[in-house]
């Protein structure tokens, strides 16, 4: 992906998620020339890797098969074994119309993905067999807003405006937006995407970057490079 599209993303996806009333936190608006400056204040942007995050999967279709996120709040996973800390994060995301992403499951991290305007959340729901692998005949039964909603194996959950779903950790999903793009809030245990996204099928968790412009923002992915 290029980088000048990926600026393009995050000035879009910024104005989209403000027509909805929802308001990045300040760090969301530094440059990299002032994250760099700020290093040592913001280690714990760094470290939990909170803030943009786009991603094509390494298939180079964003349009088609993609995902814009943004890490607003993130916990040590760590702490998960203590008990105690931290041990929620929160995201922003969209959605866009016909816009897939696709079939993956954690290990570790349960979420609330919540429909938070736009058009209608499609998700397909799969339950994991005994060895972590999709069962393509076990019925999937999820909290939508507290109230089990059962489908068949495969089964398209739809989330109008304002409708969540509780997926815990194992149950496989795939998600796209229908009739316009969705902004999606994500609500779950501490979020780790470089070790706690297992995919169907083998592609990446995030873009290769093909350097044709500076970067308006750095995404989480450019920290190792940029911060060090």
């Amino acid at each position: 992906m290029k980088r000048s599209r990926v600026n393009e993303i995050i000035r879009e996806a910024d104005a989209f998620i403000r027509s909805f009333g929802y308001v990045l936190p300040p760090f969301a608006h530094l440059s990299p020339r002032e994250m760099l400056a700020r290093k040592s204040d913001l280690a714990t942007v760094v470290d939990r890797r909170m803030g943009w995050d786009i991603t094509d999967y390494g298939q180079g279709r964003f349009d088609e098969l993609g995902l814009f996120l943004f890490t607003v709040r993130n916990g040590i996973a760590a702490d998960l074994t203590k008990g105690g800390g931290m041990l929620y994060a929160e995201k922003i995301m969209i959605s866009r119309k016909d816009q897939l992403s696709p079939m993956h499951r954690h290990y570790l991290k349960a979420e609330d993905i919540i429909n938070r305007g736009g058009g209608t959340l499609v998700l397909e729901l799969f339950m994991p067999a005994a060895d972590g692998t999709i069962d393509s005949d076990a019925p999937v039964s999820v909290p939508v807003d507290g109230v089990d909603r059962k489908l068949q194996a495969g089964g398209l959950l739809k989330l109008d405006p304002g409708e969540s779903v509780t997926l815990l950790p194992g149950v496989w999903h795939a998600f796209w937006a229908e009739g316009a793009d969705v902004l999606i809030g994500e609500v779950s245990t501490v979020n780790d995407d470089e070790k706690d996204n297992w995919f169907r099928d083998p592609i990446g968790r995030f873009s290769a970057i093909e350097e044709d412009a500076e970067p308006l923002r750095l995404l989480v992915s450019d920290y190792r490079s940029r911060l060090g």
